[in-house]
């Protein structure tokens, strides 16, 4: 018994060296993922900010429908290509493109800027984040797997979407409401999976740095969309109009 003492303590050390390894490039990753995302927030609320005080820009964007679902479509085509096509992409590709995203995302954004006030938007970004943030450190530290979690939001989200394009011919303002509260449960779980499983992404991130970077930006657009449409349904709830 006294010969395996030595031996076990070895191992127990070892692992625990390896421990402390994965825990900290566990918490370097995610912190690069939110640097991301939060860089990329900055540029839309700029952009959104910028049009908002340009009656140029609000008349190239808002003039026409053609020029605004445009916009959106090319949002839409912008995600699609860079979750598909990120690992023929450089690093530097897949940054650039998830900017232009958000910066994109900013002109279409600054319609808010014009419906709600300025007090509203701050005080809901505010409660936003607070609850952004709570929910991806439950989610970064919790020790239970959040998968069924992720599963049954995912499961809201589809249904948000189809009740969303359903009302917008029944223009229901019972299912307007359903659709915002259910909207904040399925956005916060989301948060919650999507960081955890961000964390996991940090051991898969590649030895290279154009791999650990391109897995980097997936997972900050990941809680990228996340936040922004968890601050959309809170404005539905709590933002006061003009």
């Amino acid at each position: 018994m006294n010969r395996l003492r030595p031996f076990d303590h070895t191992v127990y050390t070892g692992h625990s060296v390896r421990s402390d390894a994965v825990a900290e490039a566990q918490k370097e990753f995610v912190t690069k993922v939110f640097g991301w995302m939060t860089a990329a927030l900055v540029v839309t609320g700029v952009v959104a900010r910028g049009v908002f005080t340009s009656e140029a820009l609000q008349q190239f964007i808002f003039g026409t429908p053609f020029v605004f679902f445009g916009l959106i479509i090319a949002e839409l085509g912008l995600v699609i290509y860079l979750s598909a096509a990120i690992n023929r992409m450089t690093a530097a590709t897949a940054t650039w493109t998830f900017l232009g995203y958000s910066a994109l995302n900013g002109l279409t954004l600054s319609v808010i800027f014009m419906a709600f006030t300025s007090e509203s938007l701050a005080s809901t970004f505010i409660i936003t984040a607070a609850m952004f943030g709570a929910m991806a450190a439950w989610g970064y530290f919790t020790k239970k797997d959040l998968t069924g979690l992720g599963s049954l939001a995912f499961m809201g989200l589809i249904g948000i979407l189809i009740a969303s394009v359903v009302n917008l011919f029944l223009r229901s303002e019972g299912l307007y409401w359903i659709v915002s509260y259910v909207g904040v449960l399925v956005f916060t779980g989301l948060t919650a999976y999507d960081t955890q499983k961000i964390k996991e992404m940090a051991v898969m991130g590649g030895s290279d740095a154009e791999s650990y970077q391109k897995v980097a930006v997936l997972g900050a657009l990941k809680l990228y969309l996340d936040f922004i449409n968890l601050f959309i349904m809170m404005l539905r709830i709590m933002g006061r109009r003009r």
